[in-house]
């Protein structure tokens, strides 16, 4: 008899780890409008002239926080806008640690959409018109660059006022609306839909609900450019559309929507508003179709970790270069080489190397999140799948930092605006060295636990 309850004990436990793990996380999710609501310069275009003309759709800052057991927490931070710096991700922390809730630096994830029409931010993109804003005008972005800063904060903080227990699942479904942009002409590579390029139609999902099965937050990403629209009012583009979509299909549920590795992944077909909304629907069913398949209970802990490197620059301009390029017809060449050059004249270093911080969190051996500073190419994504497990790894850029185009090695070489041509948008004195890919794919090996080394079952 003791035998037979020893058995039975034994082969009980084999059928109780999802509801174990569902018992063992907490979670806490919030949202806060971050549209502005005076004139500000939008970003991710450089031919505007002026500030916004209107908000068209309002944009979002949302944040779910993770908790397993008493562990420290995770927060993901999801923002629309073209891209946050790394400066501001560390005064949201910091803010939110001064506010009595303790969040690791590793622990932090903060996820730019890319949104091409949402206000313009210090430290991102600041070469983008090819001259200094007027005084005015840099004024609105100062203040907006607060305004953001603090809503951030804030809404991290909610979140993990917000911890609860709760239910987490994972799955995967498909949006087929990216495509590679990059078509080699005969004068280079131009931004066309390259039919027969590369890309990454995978749609990771993460579903929060509540222990009794009410769900409560979904959390997605996807490898494409979010540049469906040029216009100049504000809106979030097919990553807003979609959170909408999401949350009118499932009224009090939070959605959010992080960006892959999509840098060289244009939406098609672009520039109407409808455009905007039909990606975003179709987006939307990737993620409905994903969670009504049965979906994986997330495992714990989350271990977390960080590695900095430097990418370097490939051979910098001398002087006399720069000095010719200030007289380049191109107002963006020659306003980006008086930068350079007023260095050298007073006596200050010009950059050799990019300051770079890979992220990666492991969910208890079962699922392995990359985090990627920068527009990264899909080479990087579909990399890191293989190596690691497609099913088993989830690769997110535009996270932590939007510092410029992360080209691989194969895009490098193609050159072309990934590889080169935006360093001058970003402020960056030249393109990088030749083997950037490999540093950051050693660094990501180096933080990636040895259980994803091993062929997935």
């Amino acid at each position: 008899m003791r035998m037979f309850f020893l058995k039975f004990a034994l082969v009980s436990t084999l059928f109780l780890p999802a509801a174990v793990l569902h018992a063992e996380w907490q979670a806490g999710v919030a949202k806060v409008d971050v549209t502005p609501d005076f004139p500000v310069r939008l970003s991710g275009y450089g031919s505007r002239t002026g500030p916004h003309e209107g908000v068209e759709m309002p944009i979002q800052a949302k944040a779910l926080a993770l908790r397993w057991k008493d562990d420290s927490p995770v927060v993901m931070l999801m923002v629309d806008n073209c891209g946050v710096p790394a400066e501001m991700r560390a005064a949201v922390l910091k803010a939110v640690n001064a506010g009595g809730m303790p969040l690791a630096d590793e622990c932090f994830a903060l996820h730019s959409s890319h949104t091409h029409c949402a206000p313009l931010l210090n430290g991102v993109l600041g070469f983008l018109f090819g001259q200094d804003l007027p005084a005015e005008e840099q004024a609105a972005v100062d203040r907006y660059s607060t305004l953001l800063t603090q809503r951030m904060t804030a809404v991290v903080l909610s979140a993990m006022k917000d911890l609860r227990p709760a239910k987490v699942e994972r799955g995967s479904g498909r949006a087929n609306f990216a495509l590679n942009r990059r078509l080699k002409t005969e004068s280079g590579f131009s931004n066309s839909p390259n039919f027969k390029g590369v890309r990454d139609h995978d749609l990771p999902v993460l579903r929060i609900s509540s222990p009794d099965g009410k769900m409560r937050a979904l959390f997605t990403s996807y490898a494409c450019h979010c540049t469906t629209l040029a216009i100049n009012q504000v809106h979030p583009d097919w990553a807003g559309t979609a959170q909408a979509e999401l949350e009118l299909r499932f009224p009090g549920v939070i959605a959010m929507t992080a960006i892959g590795c999509g840098a060289d992944q244009n939406p098609y077909p672009r520039r109407e508003l409808a455009h905007a909304t039909a990606h975003g629907v179709n987006l939307a069913k990737g993620v409905v179709s994903a969670i009504n398949k049965p979906m994986e209970p997330l495992r714990g802990p989350v271990a977390c970790q960080s590695k900095k490197l430097d990418l370097p620059f490939d051979t910098l301009p001398d002087r006399a270069e720069w000095q010719r390029r200030t007289g380049d017809k191109n107002k963006w060449i020659a306003h980006h080489a008086r930068h350079f050059l007023g260095l050298l004249e007073r006596g200050e270093a010009i950059p050799t190397h990019l300051p770079y911080e890979v992220q990666t969190w492991d969910f208890g051996g079962g699922l392995l999140m990359v985090q990627l500073p920068g527009e990264v190419v899909v080479d990087y994504g579909l990399r890191f799948k293989k190596a690691f497990g497609r099913g088993r790894t989830w690769v997110n850029a535009y996270t932590n930092d939007v510092p410029c185009y992360i080209p691989s090695q194969r895009v490098w070489e193609e050159g072309g605006y990934e590889a080169a041509g935006a360093m001058t948008y970003y402020g960056r004195p030249t393109r990088f060295a030749s083997g950037v890919e490999d540093l950051i794919a050693r660094a990501v090996e180096d933080l990636t636990p040895a259980v994803y080394k091993t062929p997935a079952k």
